[in-house]
């Protein structure tokens, strides 16, 4: 059994800012979608609809890395103190034996 007692805060942070930055990039395409269907629907309306539907769009990837940045981070220092209290998440883990490659033999080589 091993414990994990504490995670770095800054690659917490950055691991959570590109997921959700890639969260961000989906938002973002879902956002576009409707934006578009809505242009469909009514042709004739005003287009500056679309034109903030494309700016928030354009920025949701940024806006979620950032806070995903910001709350990761926030949440690895809650679990460092935590984990510091109370001792850290206890896990089972199991070595795994290295797939067998046999060895190769030497090339001859050409040169004498």
């Amino acid at each position: 059994m091993v414990r994990l007692r504490s995670v770095g805060v800054l690659s917490c942070a950055k691991i959570s800012a590109i997921l959700h930055a890639a969260i961000g990039v989906l938002a973002a395409l879902v956002v576009v979608l409707v934006g578009v269907v809505g242009l469909a629907a009514a042709p004739t309306q005003q287009k500056l609809g679309m034109v903030g539907l494309l700016i928030m769009a354009a920025m949701m990837p940024f806006l979620y890395a950032g806070m995903g940045f910001l709350f990761g981070g926030l949440w690895g220092l809650i679990y460092n103190w935590s984990a510091s209290a109370i001792g850290g998440i206890e896990m089972e883990l199991e070595a795994v034996p290295a797939a067998f490659a046999p060895a190769q033999a030497p090339a001859a080589n050409p040169l004498p």
